[in-house]
């Protein structure tokens, strides 16, 4: 007996579930998680932004929640936060009043990762006990919430490689955590738009398209990943003209390290280099997809999304030069993170809805 199937009295009639209001209701409860990991995302960048990430040097997962509530218990933490060498190499004037200003953005960080998994636990066991979640949702539906408690490890060997020799995290372990958060937001994304009902496009129109989406849906991946890197050397901050870099299209001292690979994971010049240039692929890419889906499948669903896909990646664009030329405001840097979140919804959406949906069980 599945758990959809209720245990009733002889003689009595099981009434058959309304699986498509129950999908209406696990789309609005994921839109609220979705929701959530975007402010996440936007939050962390702001922690990365005020450096704040090291503020908070042990991992308490349940006593954690509680902030300091007195004086004393504030002394106790700016002291755990005076022993690292953040604090002694660049930190050395900071006051309590400072310490508060750091602390509050990696506990509210830290916080909101909390209630993530509490919105999304308590409805998904409410869910499976009443019987709206179908067989076949159960193990993504699980394995979301496998992957957030990773990303929580995750987070913690993050910060823990700053705690010791080192004034910042690793770039390696930040562009891990965030490449990890846009993928848990992608795969949501994908669960809840395969829950939607079909798009009435036809499939011999739109299947050919599959395989552009797909190679974007990467490359806006990889472009996170590659961001995550740039945050993570404060790559930002240099080379601040655009088109040219260091006076020139393509420098001349890219992938100078030995060996050649650490150049794309440690030289500020390289990574920035390479982030420039996956944003013009993208960017490409999404042009050359619009006029595929245009050429192919005019008039339909797809196309119109192929079309917004690609504005939204115009738009990023956008953003990404003026925080360059700016110099990375923290107003300006969180809109183009935010926007690196909505370009990957468009793109798992987009992508997604060129497939059938997810069966409905009976």
């Amino acid at each position: 007996m599945s758990m959809s199937e209720a245990v009733l009295p002889a003689g009595t009639v099981a009434v058959k579930r309304d699986r498509r209001r129950d999908r209406a209701l696990i789309r609005a409860w994921l839109l609220a998680v979705i929701v959530m990991i975007v402010a996440m995302i936007v939050v962390g960048g702001a922690t990365r932004l005020t450096n704040s990430g090291l503020s908070i040097t042990e991992w308490k997962p349940i006593h954690g929640v509680v902030p300091p509530m007195n004086d004393v218990e504030w002394q106790e933490e700016f002291l755990k936060y005076q022993q690292i060498p953040q604090y002694q190499q660049l930190n050395k004037d900071m006051n309590i009043a400072g310490f508060k200003t750091i602390f509050w953005w990696e506990w509210g960080h830290r916080l909101l990762g909390r209630l993530i998994g509490v919105v999304f636990f308590v409805p998904f066991l409410l869910l499976w006990l009443t019987g709206r979640i179908e067989r076949r949702l159960w193990l993504p539906l699980f394995g979301l919430f496998l992957l957030g408690g990773l990303q929580g490890g995750v987070g913690w060997w993050m910060v823990s490689s700053g705690l010791v020799n080192r004034v910042d995290v690793s770039q390696y372990r930040l562009a891990t955590h965030l490449l990890l958060a846009c993928f848990i937001l992608a795969a949501t994304v994908w669960i809840r738009r395969g829950l939607a009902p079909a798009s009435g496009d036809p499939m011999e129109k739109v299947t050919p398209l599959r395989g552009m989406a797909t190679f974007l849906l990467g490359i806006v991946l990889l472009q996170i990943f590659l961001g995550g890197l740039v945050a993570g050397l404060d790559a930002g901050f240099t080379y601040n003209t655009w088109p040219l870099m260091d006076g020139t299209l393509i420098p001349s001292r890219l992938y100078e390290y030995e060996p050649a690979w650490r150049s794309v994971f440690e030289d500020v010049m390289t990574v920035q280099f390479d982030h420039r240039i996956v944003a013009y692929l993208l960017f490409i890419g999404a042009v050359v997809h619009a006029f595929q889906a245009i050429r192919l499948a005019r008039g339909t669903k797809a196309a119109r999304r192929a079309m917004h896909l690609m504005g939204l990646v115009f738009l990023q664009a956008a953003l990404g030069i003026g925080t360059l030329l700016m110099v990375v405001p923290i107003d300006l840097a969180l809109t183009h993170q935010f926007g690196a979140a909505i370009v990957l919804i468009a793109a798992v959406s987009h992508r997604r809805a060129l497939s059938p949906p997810i069966p409905i069980e009976s």
